[in-house]
């Protein structure tokens, strides 16, 4: 899928690979009020993100699988990706997504976070976003850096 925007896709896939900050999940809960929340996630072509069992979001996706959702700077200039697709959810027993993303925003496990979201009473599940559309956006010009 191409995108919109300014970017092509090599230039998003560069992004989504390369940065480290969260992405903004849209969603909405069964009684249809929107929600988001943020969460660490990689990127391979969809977006895999990993939370808990228990989280709402996984009730809430449940319900109704169709996300949005937004990957940006959070300092100027201002960039990034934004889109629309759907969710699954799936269990990550050995959780070896976490663990991923823990190395990917942290530098590893051995952290108090990491032995927090480890431990072996929390079942973790993996959220898969299969884009079905994606929309860039780089001020980088505008706003003075030059770029973009």
């Amino acid at each position: 899928m191409e995108p919109t925007g300014p970017w092509d896709r090599d230039r998003v896939d560069e992004f989504l690979t390369d940065t480290h900050v969260p992405v903004r999940l849209g969603c909405h809960t069964p009684a249809d009020d929107p929600w988001i929340v943020s969460l660490w996630f990689s990127w391979d072509g969809a977006v895999h993100c990993a939370t808990s069992a228990d989280a709402d979001l996984v009730a809430f996706l449940a319900h109704d699988d169709h996300v949005s959702f937004e990957v940006s700077t959070n300092d100027p200039p201002y960039k990034g990706v934004r889109g629309r697709g759907r969710a699954t959810v799936s269990p990550d027993e050995e959780k070896d997504l976490l663990r991923s993303l823990l190395e990917r925003y942290l530098g590893g496990v051995d952290n108090p976070t990491g032995k927090r979201l480890l431990s072996p009473e929390r079942e973790e599940v993996r959220i898969r976003v299969e884009p079905e559309r994606l929309h860039t956006w780089d001020y980088s010009k505008r706003m003075g850096s030059g770029e973009g």
